[in-house]
C-alpha cells in the first residue's frame, strides 16, 4: 500500500500566524474578485474576518500586502501589491518543496 503524508504551512509572526493556506487563498480571491468584501464572501467568510486577516497580514510583512483604492467613477476596491503577490509566489514554491520532500520520505519507509 503506498501512503502520502499530509501537511499544512502556518508561517508565524511575532504576533501570531502571518501566512498559510486560507490566507493565500484569501490574497488570490482578493487578486480574481478586485474586493476584500467580494473574496470574503466567495469563501463563505464574513468581510469582518478577512479585514482582519488582511490588516494582521499587513503589519506582520515589511511591506503591505494588500492596499485600497479610493472610490472614483467606477467605485474603490482593493489590490494585492507587487509584495503580495510575492508573497503568494513564495508561499506557494514553498508549499511544493514541503510537499515534494515528504512525498521522497515517505517513500524511503518500509511498511
Amino acid at each position: 500500500m503506498k501512503y502520502k503524508i499530509k501537511s499544512r504551512i502556518w508561517i508565524d509572526g511575532k504576533n501570531g500566524t502571518f501566512l498559510a493556506e486560507g490566507r493565500i487563498d484569501l490574497l488570490k480571491k482578493i487578486i480574481e474578485t478586485g474586493s476584500i468584501s467580494k473574496a470574503a464572501k466567495s469563501m463563505q467568510m464574513s468581510y469582518k474576518k478577512a479585514w482582519e486577516i488582511i490588516d494582521g497580514m499587513n503589519k506582520e510583512a515589511n511591506q503591505p500586502l494588500v492596499e485600497r483604492i479610493s472610490g472614483g467613477k467606477g467605485g474603490g476596491g482593493t489590490v494585492v501589491t507587487k509584495e503580495g503577490i510575492r508573497t503568494i509566489k513564495l508561499f506557494d514554491e514553498l508549499n511544493t518543496k514541503v510537499q515534494l520532500f515528504l512525498s521522497s520520505e515517505i517513500s524511503k519507509i518500509k511498511w
